[in-house]
């Protein structure tokens, strides 16, 4: 394999910008998340609940592989979700060792409101992105 060429200074600065654009992105997704007053963590729970791809609801393991976080960390997490009336439990079907996690009205409610603000800033973000992957061609 033949090793890549140096970066040029339009590169490094192209990388740059990405990165801050997507730091810029992180702390509008957190300011969002604590006006709706919920965490940052409990929305990206909210999130990996409502947007997970399986037929039925997903149970913790499943949330800890889409947030990146170890299973205990995923379980507080839940438990301070469910304590907020954001998320509930019940007990898998198909195997009862297992909790699928399943989103509350309440839960619903605040995610659709900081998807759809979301999803108006992801737009923004995008034709930025585009530029700066541009530059890196």
């Amino acid at each position: 394999m033949r090793p890549s060429p140096p970066l040029s200074d339009r590169e490094y600065q192209a990388l740059a910008r990405f990165r801050h654009a997507l730091r810029v992105f992180l702390r509008f997704s957190e300011q969002a998340a604590r006006a709706a007053s919920v965490t940052p963590s409990q929305h990206q729970l909210l999130l990996a609940v409502r947007g997970h791809a399986g037929e039925r609801p997903p149970v913790v393991g499943e949330l800890a592989e889409a947030l990146q976080l170890r299973h205990h960390s995923v379980v507080e997490l839940v438990d301070r979700a469910e304590a907020a009336q954001l998320v509930r439990r019940r007990l898998d079907p198909d195997d009862n060792r297992r909790q699928q996690v399943l989103l509350t009205d309440a839960g619903g409610e605040v995610l659709e409101q900081l998807s759809t603000v979301h999803r108006d800033e992801l737009r923004r973000f995008r034709a930025e992105m585009i530029d700066v992957l541009h530059e890196l061609d």
